[in-house]
């Protein structure tokens, strides 16, 4: 594991499988390594990234269950679109996203210190009648220019 990053690599991934009880198969072990190599993506993507590999055969169904599971158990986390669709992000540490509303892209902002500042003033206030859980903070974006093709 990547201790800046808490990003599992597929040996420390294989090892938390185990931890949890799963079976390391390779469908759960062709999901992780999509992810890895695109960070944000829906089910379909990462079925489409793994079937453009051809070495394993899923199903944008049992895509989704692996990744619904790895987010129940902290290795990924998750977030809707605007477009409603889940996204699964590889990256678990504290970082702030950035969500394209015209393109339904995330980006992580790694900046430690706004990071740190936001938490540091939400954690001192008081909402009545709640404990905060955890701090997820997203900022809804669109391109400032047209992309080139």
């Amino acid at each position: 594991m990547d201790k800046n990053t808490q990003t599992l690599g597929v040996e420390d991934f294989r090892a938390r499988l185990r931890k949890n009880g799963l079976k390391v198969t390779p469908q759960r072990i062709a999901v992780h390594k999509a992810m890895l190599k695109l960070g944000h993506a829906c089910a379909d993507d990462v079925t489409g990234e793994i079937l453009k590999d051809g070495n394993t055969k899923v199903t944008v169904a049992s895509v989704y269950n692996i990744l619904t599971q790895f987010s129940l158990l902290g290795i990924y986390q998750h977030r809707m679109s605007s477009n409603n669709k889940m996204y699964f992000d590889v990256n678990t540490f504290k970082h702030i996203h950035m969500y394209d509303t015209e393109n339904h892209v995330y980006i992580d902002v790694k900046d430690e210190d706004l990071y740190k500042e936001i938490e540091k003033k939400l954690l001192s206030k008081r909402f009545r009648g709640y404990r905060i859980d955890g701090i997820d903070i997203q900022i809804l974006a669109h391109p400032s220019r047209k992309r080139r093709k």
